[in-house]
């Protein structure tokens, strides 16, 4: 029997999970997954996720804030929004927040704006910080850094970069997620080579649910959505590639979990 799970990056309130949440919860139950951080990637989206949370205290717990693809969003209100929602009890960090240079669904400006918005908030708040950057390493590096003696902890949530990225992140002091990125062949193969640089207490495992799904898992789901049940998977791959039992990485990733969101 494994230690318990935590998945610490799960789009919990998305639409694909209005139809069957309370089963999806069950199962992630079943499957050994005791707790999920919710995102809140808008200032809606951190209400939603605040108010899942609520429903199943000691069980989720959420996170409030403005992804990039968002951050055209984000103006005194939002910022005065984030800072309410972030004494609330089960909010335990500040975003999914950060730089995503590949869709550039909100221009660059205004993304550079609402990451160091949101970086100054969780200095004013003393919560870490749950980390998103995609095509942006130069400029996520460069707004991140001068603030991190600020910041209490930060996590490069599902990290999908090279060796030289993650050595970095690692030099700065991240933490690392891990998705079920690492699961696809075709995509992920060379994490499966480097996820071993990460040292045991700066891991953590997040399924990023409904999204990335394990290619590994089997049987295949007849649907290609990603849920926390299959989060095991993840941890299998994980612990594979790093030579180590699923024993101690649950283990580890969970103690991980629990501090650097300060949980009960």
């Amino acid at each position: 029997m494994l230690p318990e799970l935590i998945d610490i990056g799960a789009n919990l309130t998305h639409d694909s999970f209005d139809s069957d949440r309370a089963a999806m919860m069950r199962r992630a139950h079943d499957a050994g997954v005791t707790r999920m951080i919710v995102t809140g990637s808008s200032v809606q989206g951190s209400l939603d996720a605040l108010q899942l949370a609520r429903t199943e205290p000691g069980r989720l717990y959420s996170t409030a804030g403005i992804h990039p693809h968002h951050a055209s969003e984000f103006d005194d209100a939002a910022r005065a929004s984030l800072m309410e929602l972030a004494v609330e009890e089960p909010v335990v960090a500040v975003g999914e927040c950060g730089l995503d240079y590949f869709r550039n669904f909100s221009p660059r400006e205004a993304q550079l704006a609402a990451f160091q918005a949101q970086l100054e908030i969780a200095a004013e708040t003393a919560l870490p910080v749950f980390l998103h950057q995609r095509d942006a390493h130069d400029d996520f590096v460069e707004v991140l850094e001068p603030m991190l003696p600020n910041l209490s902890r930060a996590v490069a949530h599902c990290f999908t970069g090279e060796h030289e990225s993650l050595r970095e992140y690692l030099a700065m002091g991240l933490w690392i997620g891990i998705t079920g990125w690492i699961c696809d062949e075709r995509r992920g193969a060379h994490l499966h080579d480097i996820v071993s640089v990460i040292p045991d207490d700066r891991l953590l495992i997040e399924s990023d649910a409904p999204y990335l799904l394990p290619r590994t898992i089997q049987p295949k789901p007849k649907s290609r959505r990603n849920e926390p049940a299959f989060l095991p998977e993840v941890l299998r791959v994980v612990a594979e590639a790093r030579g180590q039992s699923e024993e101690h990485v649950a283990r580890v990733t969970t103690q991980n979990a629990i501090a650097f969101f300060d949980l009960p």
